[in-house]
């Protein structure tokens, strides 16, 4: 009896996972899952690839890596946005605080903040030698640093050609003043060719006016003579001393003119967009508190460091103190005609970058190239709206 309870058990539970399994196979169908078939339901315009929204196709298939393709209905199509137009309803644009603001061309500038260092003027360094052989007398400027101006006496100087060439000037002379009443105009023309010659050659040794003035009064030689100063400024270096034996080769005095002085100042590479030759800086020096002085960037080097990836700068200011560290300041004033965007509202995305665009609740996302100036690669128009902020 138990036997037959147990077949008959088991013949019902093969008999019901049987009638399950056929039951199962009728509901498969080849095509998407749908949970209504009325005639209300709206169809599907076509497939669109879930990776790539430009690839499009009519009837439902699935990509390479066996993804669905995803169906796009007749109010998706509506939209008036290119290929992957992304829609937001009214209640998600208000709830996450998406803020829109229309692009615009709008003029840019930047100011620019970098220590320097203020330097001499290379152009306003003199460098003085003698022009010819001889012995340091005395020094009349024997420290650096000292300001000298024009025409001041810097040193005197004893040499055997200078002084042989006084001896020749004093002899033109008194064969001048012999021969000015001759009666043969060629004599006295040579006379006087001979005084302007030696007097030329003193000129030439720098012999200063006064001596030369001096010495045809007098008549006397001078064992030593008197170097000026050629310009104004600061002595910087002294290269000989007094009894120091000096040739045309030694660097007696080097002196700056420190009325005009360079201020050198590295520059990153993304800055140097805002800057142009004849823009005006502004500087402050902690020697000088309280003052700020008012120049011009004169040069920009054409070539960077190696190191730090900076490209120096030099300006120009007027009555600036030498030698010491400044803070710059350049308010570029370099104006563009450019787009305005936010740079919270560009995503990267691989080697490109996207920016949303159109409205808050309806953003394509364009190809752009991100600088000084945006361009939309993709043909932006100042119309279009940007998003600015949200979560």
């Amino acid at each position: 009896m138990n036997n037959k309870v147990m077949i008959f058990f088991l013949l019902a539970v093969f008999g019901a996972a049987a009638g399950g399994y056929w039951l199962g196979m009728r509901g498969v169908t080849n095509g998407p899952v749908t949970t209504d078939s009325g005639p209300d339901k709206p169809q599907p315009l076509y497939y669109r690839n879930p990776m790539n929204p430009e690839i499009t196709s009519d009837v439902f298939m699935q990509d390479q890596m066996g993804m669905d393709y995803i169906p796009v209905f007749a109010d998706d199509a509506q939209s008036t946005g290119p290929a992957g137009t992304v829609q937001i309803d009214p209640v998600t644009v208000q709830t996450i605080g998406v803020r829109t603001a229309k692009a615009e061309h709008r003029s840019m500038a930047q100011t620019i903040q970098a220590v320097g260092r203020v330097d001499f003027d290379e152009q306003r360094l003199v460098q003085l030698h003698p022009k010819t052989e001889g012995w340091i007398e005395e020094m009349f400027i024997e420290t650096t640093g000292e300001p000298v101006r024009a025409d001041t006496i810097l040193l005197s100087l004893y040499s055997p050609q200078l002084v042989s060439t006084q001896q020749e000037y004093v002899l033109a002379l008194k064969n001048l003043e012999t021969l000015r009443s001759s009666p043969f105009d060629d004599v006295r023309t040579g006379a006087e060719e001979l005084v302007q010659t030696t007097e030329d050659r003193l000129r030439l040794f720098d012999v200063p006016n006064h001596q030369i003035d001096d010495l045809k009064r007098t008549l006397t030689v001078r064992k030593d003579l008197h170097i000026h100063s050629p310009a104004d400024g600061i002595v910087i270096r002294i290269g000989a001393r007094e009894g120091q034996y000096v040739t045309p080769q030694t660097e007696l005095y080097s002196i700056a003119d420190l009325s005009r002085v360079w201020v050198q100042v590295d520059i990153y590479e993304d800055e140097l967009p805002w800057i142009n030759i004849g823009d005006q800086a502004h500087m402050t020096v902690a020697a000088v508190p309280g003052r700020t002085f008012v120049g011009t960037l004169a040069y920009i080097y054409p070539y960077a460091e190696s190191r730090t990836r900076t490209v120096k700068v030099r300006m120009e200011f007027e009555d600036a103190d030498g030698n010491c560290e400044a803070r710059a300041q350049l308010p570029a004033r370099r104006r563009r005609l450019s787009l305005k965007r936010r740079r919270a509202a560009v995503r990267k995305v691989g080697k490109g970058c996207v920016l949303a665009t159109a409205s808050a609740a309806c953003s394509s996302f364009f190809k752009v190239d991100l600088g000084v100036e945006a361009r939309n690669t993709a043909g932006m128009h100042v119309t279009h709206l940007q998003v600015v902020g949200g979560y």
